[in-house]
């Protein structure tokens, strides 16, 4: 392989420029990934964008649902993550502190030293600037920087990598919706948006035993829409021409729903909705990016009338990690009916603009080949 790694890297506001970097040097405690695929996310789209999130980062490589092969690593870290040269992986996007009163929690993922919301320094996967040494941290690129705070995961040789990508939605799916959420078995849900994460959260709630699965989307998701079906949803609903409430209240004979979540990006009358689908004492979880927009209409009344709990929450981690993995790989799930669309490393502006602008409203889940 060249000493000269190529990489797509987002040097402003929907701008991306190809530029080679040095192939970083590896020590006893870290290593290097081969990138395989990797995936393209919400998240990578709201950064590109320059808006709300990614103003202050400079240029950057994006991409952190990462799938590859290890292609150097110490002798350390194989050791602690129990891999070796040459084995596939997938990476989680967290780069956390490890020893911090959240990591010993276990809720690494909001580490302040990962945390690329708390206004501080950070090292996080698709989200750190090239500036920082040795600037391979996103997936965008035909190496990645395996840090020696990186979560690493073993992954099947036969699991297709365009599948293996798709770990950060079904983990997120099951994070949400059982692990936050407490979604169990003959409980009803509502599921705000029919994108990767929402369609993730289908596949936790039907794997849980939940239903009626609902899933709320606009007449442009129909594509969507009938992909959740296939996954397993019960009903699904067009909610620029159908109400909600009304639709939510036939399914479930008055009940209302025990479960929303909403994962609708910028869309803040979403939360108002999420409120008034759930039944008393029911719970609602918030995932979706509003992107810095308030939330104008919430009703504090609704919260309290009905006794609700509402959530706020914010990736995965190694307890929906690794039941996502193995879920993925049992094949269970049509989960191919998600892997839409694949773009080459010269490709990555068309990739991340397929996501945000939807220029084809059949895509879900939109993929970079390096290779």
């Amino acid at each position: 392989m060249s000493d000269l790694v190529s990489a797509a890297v987002a040097v402003d506001a929907l701008q991306t420029e190809m530029k080679r970097f040095p192939s970083p040097d590896t020590g006893a405690d870290d290593g290097i990934l081969a990138v395989e695929i990797a995936g393209v996310c919400g998240t990578d789209w709201e950064i590109y964008q320059r808006e709300s999130r990614g103003r202050e980062l400079g240029p950057l490589i994006l991409g952190h649902e990462n799938v590859g092969r290890i292609s150097a690593v110490g002798q350390q870290a194989s050791r602690r993550w129990g891999v070796g040269a040459g084995d596939r992986v997938v990476i989680e996007e967290f780069i956390p502190c490890g020893h911090c009163r959240l990591c010993r929690a276990g809720h690494y993922r909001i580490c302040e030293a990962t945390d690329s919301r708390s206004g501080r320094p950070f090292l996080r996967y698709g989200s750190t600037p090239a500036s920082i040494p040795p600037a391979l941290w996103g997936g965008f690129a035909e190496l990645l920087y395996l840090h020696p705070n990186s979560i690493v995961y073993p992954l099947p040789e036969e699991l297709p990598g365009d599948l293996a990508a798709l770990f950060v939605p079904i983990s997120n799916g099951i994070r949400w919706v059982v692990q936050e959420g407490g979604g169990t078995v003959g409980q009803s849900i509502v599921i705000q948006g029919p994108g990767q994460h929402g369609l993730g959260c289908v596949v936790a709630a039907k794997e849980a035993g939940m239903g009626p699965i609902i899933v709320g989307g606009l007449a442009r998701d129909a594509s969507r829409l009938e992909i959740a079906r296939e996954l397993g949803a019960d009903h699904v609903v067009q909610v620029d021409e159908s109400d909600l409430v009304a639709e939510v209240a036939d399914f479930t004979d008055g009940h209302m729903a025990d479960l929303v979540i909403d994962v609708t990006p910028g869309a803040t009358v979403a939360v108002e909705l999420a409120m008034e689908v759930a039944t008393k004492r029911g719970t609602v979880i918030l995932a979706g990016s509003k992107h810095g927009r308030p939330v104008s209409n919430f009703l504090n009344d609704v919260v309290v009338k009905k006794e609700l709990t509402i959530k706020g929450v914010r990736g995965h981690d190694r307890l929906s990690v690794e039941p996502a993995l193995r879920l993925i790989a049992s094949r269970r799930y049509p989960l191919e009916r998600l892997c839409t669309h694949r773009f080459g490393l010269d490709e990555v502006d068309r990739a991340l603009r397929m996501v945000g602008e939807r220029a084809d409203p059949a895509a879900v889940h939109v993929n970079v080949v390096p290779a």
